[in-house]
Protein backbone atom coordinates (compact mmCIF):
# COMPACT_ATOMS: atom_id res chain seq x y z
CA UNK A 1 0.00 0.00 0.00
CA UNK A 2 1.05 3.55 -0.88
CA UNK A 3 1.97 5.39 2.07
CA UNK A 4 0.42 9.09 2.46
CA UNK A 5 2.23 12.06 2.62
CA UNK A 6 1.59 15.35 4.50
CA UNK A 7 1.88 18.61 2.33
CA UNK A 8 5.36 19.46 4.88
CA UNK A 9 6.91 16.05 3.31
CA UNK A 10 9.79 18.07 1.73
CA UNK A 11 10.08 20.04 4.84
CA UNK A 12 10.99 16.82 6.84
CA UNK A 13 13.11 15.54 4.48
CA UNK A 14 15.22 18.65 4.80
CA UNK A 15 15.31 18.17 8.38
CA UNK A 16 16.92 14.97 8.35
CA UNK A 17 13.71 13.01 10.02
CA UNK A 18 13.64 9.63 10.46
CA UNK A 19 10.43 8.58 8.58
CA UNK A 20 7.81 5.85 9.85
CA UNK A 21 4.50 4.54 8.90
CA UNK A 22 1.83 5.57 11.11
CA UNK A 23 -1.74 5.11 10.56
CA UNK A 24 -1.05 4.56 6.55
CA UNK A 25 0.95 7.89 6.57
CA UNK A 26 4.66 8.04 6.24
CA UNK A 27 5.29 10.54 9.26
CA UNK A 28 8.48 11.66 11.43
CA UNK A 29 9.42 9.84 14.12
CA UNK A 30 12.45 12.32 15.13
CA UNK A 31 14.60 14.43 13.47
CA UNK A 32 17.78 14.64 12.88
CA UNK A 33 20.76 16.73 15.29
CA UNK A 34 18.69 15.46 18.76
CA UNK A 35 16.45 12.65 18.21
CA UNK A 36 13.49 11.87 20.90
CA UNK A 37 15.22 13.05 23.82
CA UNK A 38 16.37 16.13 22.83
CA UNK A 39 12.72 16.83 21.09
CA UNK A 40 10.65 15.77 24.71
CA UNK A 41 12.24 17.81 26.56
CA UNK A 42 11.94 20.88 24.24
CA UNK A 43 7.99 20.45 24.45
CA UNK A 44 8.48 20.23 28.66
CA UNK A 45 11.04 23.62 28.74
CA UNK A 46 10.44 25.43 26.00
CA UNK A 47 8.37 24.93 22.50
CA UNK A 48 8.13 22.45 20.02
CA UNK A 49 6.40 22.14 16.40
CA UNK A 50 4.73 18.82 15.53
CA UNK A 51 3.45 18.01 12.33
CA UNK A 52 0.38 16.23 13.27
CA UNK A 53 -1.46 16.46 9.87
CA UNK A 54 -2.34 12.61 9.57
CA UNK A 55 -4.98 13.26 11.69
CA UNK A 56 -8.16 13.51 10.72
CA UNK A 57 -10.68 16.47 9.30
CA UNK A 58 -14.72 15.90 8.86
CA UNK A 59 -17.28 18.66 8.61
CA UNK A 60 -20.83 17.44 9.90
CA UNK A 61 -22.98 20.49 8.78
CA UNK A 62 -26.78 21.06 8.25
CA UNK A 63 -30.03 21.82 10.88
CA UNK A 64 -29.21 20.49 13.64
CA UNK A 65 -25.89 19.13 13.06
CA UNK A 66 -24.66 19.68 16.45
CA UNK A 67 -27.58 17.51 18.04
CA UNK A 68 -27.18 14.78 15.21
CA UNK A 69 -23.40 14.83 16.38
CA UNK A 70 -24.51 14.25 20.19
CA UNK A 71 -26.63 11.73 19.76
CA UNK A 72 -23.83 9.46 18.13
CA UNK A 73 -21.09 10.19 20.24
CA UNK A 74 -20.53 9.57 24.00
CA UNK A 75 -19.90 13.23 25.65
CA UNK A 76 -22.53 15.75 25.85
CA UNK A 77 -22.45 18.61 23.25
CA UNK A 78 -24.69 20.34 25.44
CA UNK A 79 -21.82 21.19 27.86
CA UNK A 80 -19.87 23.83 26.05
CA UNK A 81 -20.79 26.86 23.65
CA UNK A 82 -19.77 27.29 20.28
CA UNK A 83 -16.40 28.09 19.99
CA UNK A 84 -15.07 25.28 22.38
CA UNK A 85 -13.88 21.72 21.94
CA UNK A 86 -14.77 18.45 23.42
CA UNK A 87 -12.95 15.31 23.49
CA UNK A 88 -15.75 12.65 22.88
CA UNK A 89 -15.64 9.01 21.85
CA UNK A 90 -17.18 7.43 19.05
CA UNK A 91 -18.49 3.63 20.16
CA UNK A 92 -19.79 0.17 18.66
CA UNK A 93 -23.43 -1.23 19.66
CA UNK A 94 -21.19 -3.53 22.29
CA UNK A 95 -19.25 -0.55 23.84
CA UNK A 96 -16.04 -0.85 22.15
CA UNK A 97 -14.40 2.29 20.49
CA UNK A 98 -14.25 2.80 17.03
CA UNK A 99 -12.51 5.97 17.47
CA UNK A 100 -11.69 8.95 20.24
CA UNK A 101 -11.88 12.10 18.38
CA UNK A 102 -12.12 16.53 19.33
CA UNK A 103 -15.52 17.82 18.18
CA UNK A 104 -15.00 21.31 17.51
CA UNK A 105 -18.42 23.16 17.81
CA UNK A 106 -19.03 26.04 15.40
CA UNK A 107 -22.54 26.60 15.75
CA UNK A 108 -25.92 24.11 15.94
CA UNK A 109 -25.55 24.23 12.54
CA UNK A 110 -21.65 23.10 12.04
CA UNK A 111 -19.24 21.08 13.82
CA UNK A 112 -15.73 20.04 12.92
CA UNK A 113 -14.12 16.87 13.69
CA UNK A 114 -10.94 15.66 14.06
CA UNK A 115 -10.32 11.71 14.25
CA UNK A 116 -7.47 9.75 14.69
CA UNK A 117 -5.91 9.29 11.28
CA UNK A 118 -6.47 5.11 10.79
CA UNK A 119 -10.25 5.90 12.03
CA UNK A 120 -11.09 8.33 9.95
CA UNK A 121 -13.07 6.68 6.82
CA UNK A 122 -14.77 4.36 9.90
CA UNK A 123 -15.84 7.34 11.68
CA UNK A 124 -17.27 9.09 8.83
CA UNK A 125 -18.74 6.43 7.01
CA UNK A 126 -20.66 5.43 10.32
CA UNK A 127 -22.26 9.05 10.48
CA UNK A 128 -22.96 9.32 6.59
CA UNK A 129 -25.00 6.03 7.33
CA UNK A 130 -27.26 7.52 10.26
CA UNK A 131 -27.34 10.88 9.07
CA UNK A 132 -30.68 12.11 8.57
CA UNK A 133 -31.81 14.13 5.02
CA UNK A 134 -30.29 17.62 5.45
CA UNK A 135 -27.53 17.11 7.46
CA UNK A 136 -24.44 16.44 5.54
CA UNK A 137 -21.14 14.94 6.25
CA UNK A 138 -17.76 15.80 4.46
CA UNK A 139 -14.64 14.10 4.83
CA UNK A 140 -11.72 16.38 4.35
CA UNK A 141 -8.85 14.76 5.49
CA UNK A 142 -6.31 16.17 2.60
CA UNK A 143 -7.79 19.61 2.89
CA UNK A 144 -6.30 20.52 5.81
CA UNK A 145 -2.55 20.65 7.59
CA UNK A 146 -2.56 20.46 11.31
CA UNK A 147 0.46 21.67 13.23
CA UNK A 148 0.71 21.66 17.10
CA UNK A 149 2.66 24.42 18.91
CA UNK A 150 3.61 22.69 22.54
CA UNK A 151 5.27 23.60 25.70
CA UNK A 152 6.06 26.65 28.02
CA UNK A 153 6.96 29.02 25.21
CA UNK A 154 4.14 28.52 22.33
CA UNK A 155 2.36 31.98 23.75
CA UNK A 156 5.45 33.65 22.58
CA UNK A 157 5.77 32.22 19.41
CA UNK A 158 2.09 32.87 18.67
CA UNK A 159 2.38 36.39 19.81
CA UNK A 160 5.46 37.10 17.45
CA UNK A 161 2.75 35.96 14.32
CA UNK A 162 0.24 38.15 15.80
CA UNK A 163 -1.92 34.91 16.79
CA UNK A 164 -4.48 35.03 19.64
CA UNK A 165 -3.55 33.06 22.64
CA UNK A 166 -5.89 34.76 25.24
CA UNK A 167 -8.54 32.22 24.91
CA UNK A 168 -9.20 29.15 27.18
CA UNK A 169 -8.10 25.23 27.30
CA UNK A 170 -10.27 23.60 24.63
CA UNK A 171 -11.61 26.35 22.60
CA UNK A 172 -10.55 27.71 19.27
CA UNK A 173 -10.16 31.37 17.09
CA UNK A 174 -10.35 32.32 13.77
CA UNK A 175 -6.97 33.77 12.60
CA UNK A 176 -4.72 34.65 9.41
CA UNK A 177 -1.01 33.69 9.26
CA UNK A 178 1.47 34.36 6.50
CA UNK A 179 -1.83 35.28 4.01
CA UNK A 180 -3.93 32.01 5.21
CA UNK A 181 -7.55 32.00 7.14
CA UNK A 182 -6.73 29.33 9.81
CA UNK A 183 -7.67 27.94 13.18
CA UNK A 184 -6.47 28.55 15.98
CA UNK A 185 -7.16 25.67 19.17
CA UNK A 186 -5.89 25.80 22.35
CA UNK A 187 -5.69 21.79 22.20
CA UNK A 188 -3.26 19.18 22.25
CA UNK A 189 -1.48 16.33 23.01
CA UNK A 190 1.32 16.75 25.49
CA UNK A 191 -0.12 17.62 28.99
CA UNK A 192 1.98 21.01 27.90
CA UNK A 193 0.63 24.73 27.19
CA UNK A 194 -0.09 24.50 23.38
CA UNK A 195 -2.29 25.26 20.39
CA UNK A 196 -2.72 23.58 16.93
CA UNK A 197 -3.00 25.62 13.78
CA UNK A 198 -5.92 23.87 11.34
CA UNK A 199 -5.07 25.36 8.19
CA UNK A 200 -5.48 24.66 4.49
CA UNK A 201 -3.39 21.80 3.14
CA UNK A 202 -2.19 24.41 -0.05
CA UNK A 203 -1.02 27.02 3.09
CA UNK A 204 0.52 24.59 4.96
CA UNK A 205 4.27 24.88 4.22
CA UNK A 206 4.33 28.79 4.16
CA UNK A 207 2.53 28.79 8.10
CA UNK A 208 5.37 25.86 8.52
CA UNK A 209 8.07 28.39 7.67
CA UNK A 210 6.33 31.58 9.01
CA UNK A 211 6.06 29.45 12.34
CA UNK A 212 9.83 27.93 12.24
CA UNK A 213 10.90 31.87 12.02
CA UNK A 214 8.91 33.04 14.76
CA UNK A 215 9.98 30.43 17.11
CA UNK A 216 13.54 30.68 16.31
CA UNK A 217 14.75 33.26 18.96
CA UNK A 218 12.46 30.75 21.81
CA UNK A 219 14.79 27.74 20.74
CA UNK A 220 11.78 25.61 18.68
CA UNK A 221 12.18 22.67 17.88
CA UNK A 222 10.91 20.17 15.33
CA UNK A 223 8.93 17.12 17.19
CA UNK A 224 8.23 14.12 15.72
CA UNK A 225 6.04 11.29 16.57
CA UNK A 226 8.68 9.40 18.90
CA UNK A 227 8.50 12.69 21.44
CA UNK A 228 4.78 12.79 21.06
CA UNK A 229 4.53 9.23 22.27
CA UNK A 230 6.40 9.68 25.28
CA UNK A 231 4.93 12.98 26.01
CA UNK A 232 1.60 11.34 25.86
CA UNK A 233 2.36 8.45 27.78
CA UNK A 234 3.68 10.94 30.81
CA UNK A 235 0.32 12.67 31.02
CA UNK A 236 -1.86 8.88 30.72
CA UNK A 237 -3.57 10.01 27.59
CA UNK A 238 -4.68 6.95 25.83
CA UNK A 239 -3.75 6.24 21.75
CA UNK A 240 -6.26 4.36 20.44
CA UNK A 241 -5.53 0.47 19.12
CA UNK A 242 -3.28 0.47 22.63
CA UNK A 243 -5.46 1.99 25.46
CA UNK A 244 -8.87 2.45 23.34
CA UNK A 245 -9.95 -0.04 20.68
CA UNK A 246 -12.63 -2.57 19.26
CA UNK A 247 -12.03 -4.56 22.76
CA UNK A 248 -11.34 -1.63 24.80
CA UNK A 249 -14.31 0.78 26.25
CA UNK A 250 -14.35 3.98 27.26
CA UNK A 251 -15.23 2.24 30.57
CA UNK A 252 -12.01 -0.03 30.57
CA UNK A 253 -10.08 3.21 29.88
CA UNK A 254 -11.18 5.23 32.57
CA UNK A 255 -12.86 7.49 30.16
CA UNK A 256 -16.07 7.99 31.84
CA UNK A 257 -15.66 11.56 32.50
CA UNK A 258 -15.99 11.55 28.64
CA UNK A 259 -19.62 10.06 28.50
CA UNK A 260 -22.53 11.63 28.78
CA UNK A 261 -24.30 9.08 31.02
CA UNK A 262 -27.97 11.38 31.33
CA UNK A 263 -28.09 11.55 27.74
CA UNK A 264 -31.18 9.68 26.35
CA UNK A 265 -28.88 8.68 23.70
CA UNK A 266 -25.39 7.26 22.04
CA UNK A 267 -23.96 4.90 20.41
CA UNK A 268 -23.25 2.09 22.74
CA UNK A 269 -25.26 3.61 25.65
CA UNK A 270 -26.61 0.11 26.91
CA UNK A 271 -23.31 -1.39 27.19
CA UNK A 272 -21.39 0.93 29.18
CA UNK A 273 -24.24 1.36 31.46
CA UNK A 274 -23.96 -2.35 31.66
CA UNK A 275 -20.10 -2.26 32.08
CA UNK A 276 -20.12 1.10 34.84
CA UNK A 277 -22.63 -0.98 36.61
CA UNK A 278 -21.08 -4.29 36.50
CA UNK A 279 -17.56 -3.75 37.75
CA UNK A 280 -15.97 -6.52 36.71
CA UNK A 281 -13.73 -5.32 33.34
CA UNK A 282 -10.53 -4.78 33.48
CA UNK A 283 -9.44 -0.84 34.13
CA UNK A 284 -6.31 1.47 32.78
CA UNK A 285 -4.00 1.71 35.41
CA UNK A 286 -0.46 3.66 35.57
CA UNK A 287 3.10 1.27 37.02
CA UNK A 288 5.84 3.33 37.76
CA UNK A 289 8.80 1.56 37.88
CA UNK A 290 10.95 0.77 41.11
CA UNK A 291 14.22 0.08 39.54
CA UNK A 292 15.53 0.49 35.82
CA UNK A 293 12.85 -2.22 34.24
CA UNK A 294 11.42 -0.51 30.84
CA UNK A 295 7.94 -1.81 30.11
CA UNK A 296 6.17 -2.44 26.81
CA UNK A 297 3.27 -3.29 25.14
CA UNK A 298 2.00 -6.60 25.12
CA UNK A 299 4.23 -7.60 28.73
CA UNK A 300 2.21 -9.36 31.58
CA UNK A 301 1.51 -7.67 34.80
CA UNK A 302 1.23 -10.21 38.03
CA UNK A 303 1.23 -9.66 41.11
CA UNK A 304 3.94 -10.93 43.84
CA UNK A 305 3.02 -14.72 43.57
CA UNK A 306 2.59 -14.57 39.57
CA UNK A 307 -0.91 -14.21 39.52
CA UNK A 308 -1.56 -12.64 36.26
CA UNK A 309 -3.32 -9.33 37.21
CA UNK A 310 -3.27 -7.55 33.35
CA UNK A 311 -1.41 -6.31 30.19
CA UNK A 312 0.92 -3.71 29.36
CA UNK A 313 -0.80 -1.48 26.35
CA UNK A 314 1.82 1.43 26.51
CA UNK A 315 4.60 1.55 28.20
CA UNK A 316 8.04 3.84 28.04
CA UNK A 317 11.28 5.24 28.99
CA UNK A 318 9.85 8.47 30.76
CA UNK A 319 12.76 11.34 30.20
CA UNK A 320 11.10 13.74 32.13
CA UNK A 321 11.54 11.35 35.60
CA UNK A 322 14.17 9.19 34.33
CA UNK A 323 12.44 5.73 34.70
CA UNK A 324 9.97 3.23 33.34
CA UNK A 325 6.14 4.22 32.75
CA UNK A 326 3.30 2.35 31.60
CA UNK A 327 -0.24 2.08 31.01
CA UNK A 328 -1.50 -1.18 31.80
CA UNK A 329 -5.23 -3.31 32.15
CA UNK A 330 -5.76 -4.38 35.42
CA UNK A 331 -7.68 -6.21 37.30
CA UNK A 332 -9.97 -3.92 39.35
CA UNK A 333 -9.08 -5.30 42.87
CA UNK A 334 -5.58 -4.18 42.39
CA UNK A 335 -5.43 -1.38 44.55
CA UNK A 336 -3.49 2.17 43.84
CA UNK A 337 -0.04 1.94 45.27
CA UNK A 338 0.09 -1.75 45.23
CA UNK A 339 3.56 -3.34 43.76
CA UNK A 340 2.99 -5.67 40.89
CA UNK A 341 5.76 -7.42 38.38
CA UNK A 342 6.44 -7.21 34.92
CA UNK A 343 8.33 -9.80 32.95
CA UNK A 344 10.72 -7.11 31.09
CA UNK A 345 12.65 -9.31 28.73
CA UNK A 346 12.75 -12.32 31.23
CA UNK A 347 13.51 -10.01 34.10
CA UNK A 348 10.88 -9.55 37.11
CA UNK A 349 10.59 -6.11 37.43
CA UNK A 350 8.85 -4.32 39.82
CA UNK A 351 6.54 -1.33 39.74
CA UNK A 352 4.03 0.94 41.34
CA UNK A 353 0.42 1.35 40.45
CA UNK A 354 -0.66 4.31 40.14
CA UNK A 355 -2.80 6.97 39.19
CA UNK A 356 -1.98 9.03 36.18
CA UNK A 357 -0.27 11.78 34.92
CA UNK A 358 2.99 10.80 36.04
CA UNK A 359 4.22 14.41 35.14
CA UNK A 360 2.02 17.14 36.40
CA UNK A 361 0.57 18.68 33.31
CA UNK A 362 0.29 22.43 32.55
CA UNK A 363 -2.10 22.40 29.41
CA UNK A 364 -5.02 24.12 31.71
CA UNK A 365 -2.85 27.02 32.73
CA UNK A 366 -3.46 30.69 32.32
Amino acid sequence: MDLLHSPLHDRHVALGAKLAEFGGWEMPLEYAGGGVLAEHKAVREGVGLFDVSHLGKALVRGTGAAQFVNACFTNDLERIAPGKAQYTLCCDDDGGTVDDLIAYLRSDFEVFLIPNAANTAAVVARLQAAAPEGIDVVDQHREFAVLAIQGPSSDEVLQALDLPVDHEYMSFADATVAGAAITVCRTGYTGERGYELVVPAAAAVDVWDAVVAAGEPFGIRACGLGARDTLRTEMGYPLHGHELSAEISPVMARAGWAVGWKKPAFWGKAALEAQRAGKTVRTLRGLLAQKRGIPRPGMVVADLDGGSLGEITSGTFSPTLRQGVALALLDQSVEDGATVVVDVRGRSEAFTVTKPPFVQPSTKES
